[in-house]
């Protein structure tokens, strides 16, 4: 048996996991030069923000209702999907690595799956 492990919204999650003011609280992770949303929680789709949208069309949404907004920050990213992988690599016995964020755990000889 296999599992497909995807973390949700990753991006927005590793900007938020240190951070507990921010949770509940709409987060948005935007691309290289601020230009545009590649990332949000799911308050902030609840909001109706989409992926790729402009943060110039955008902005007054946000300042309107406490979006809050991060510049990307790649080494961040990196460093928390290795901690993922890491500890899907002490659960399971053989784990493929598809993204930054998904992985394939081979659940063979685990216990309560």
């Amino acid at each position: 048996m296999f599992a497909l492990c995807d973390v949700n919204a990753f991006y927005a999650s590793c900007e938020t996991v240190f951070r507990p003011d921010l949770w509940g609280k709409p987060v948005v992770v935007l691309s290289n030069n601020d230009g545009c949303v590649i990332a949000r929680n799911a308050e902030a789709k609840a909001l109706g923000v989409k992926m790729g949208d402009p943060w110039f069309k955008q902005k007054d949404l946000f300042r309107r209702c406490g979006v809050v907004c991060f510049s990307s920050n790649y080494e961040l990213y990196a460093d928390m999907s290795n901690r993922v992988m890491s500890t899907l690599e002490e659960l399971s016995p053989r784990v493929e690595i598809y993204s930054i964020d998904e992985a394939f755990c081979d659940l063979t000889g685990v216990r309560n799956c």
